[in-house]
């Protein structure tokens, strides 16, 4: 059985685990193709690692996303979506600029998200539903 340790900082001692899922606007199925969908998980990958959030597990459905990120207690779930889905969008259409075609705005994501917090007993149960995304589809 592996030991959980809860990460120290100055003034505070803990973590905070999520499971968020938010999806495209208009549901649109933009991440079908297997390079679409590599450049997705790149840009949420690249978002997070530049705003310590460090990600446990990570699917990218067509239409969608789920992921199981660890932060700091001083930073609230909204924020954490607000950097994943706003950085995220911003290098993916630097990235893919035909994107731009399907959303002219540069609105990548939908306004609607879904956030839960896990403890490490929860962390597992959810990271196995985020890894078998494909089958849940």
């Amino acid at each position: 059985m592996e030991i959980k340790v809860y990460p120290r900082e100055h003034h505070s001692v803990g973590t905070l685990m999520l499971h968020l899922e938010w999806c495209t606007k208009y549901r649109y199925r933009m991440f079908r193709k297997e390079e679409q969908k590599n450049l997705c998980l790149a840009c949420i990958r690249r978002t997070a690692s530049r705003n310590e959030i460090k990600i446990i597990e990570i699917s990218v459905m067509p239409e969608h996303v789920h992921v199981v990120v660890q932060v700091a207690l001083s930073i609230a779930p909204s924020k954490v979506l607000q950097i994943l889905k706003g950085g995220s969008a911003r290098l993916f259409f630097m990235k893919n600029p035909k994107a731009r075609l399907r959303y002219p705005k540069g609105h990548l994501w939908s306004r609607g998200k879904f956030g839960a917090s896990l403890g490490f007993i929860n962390v597992d149960v959810a990271q196995e539903y985020v890894r078998n995304q494909e089958r849940h589809s």
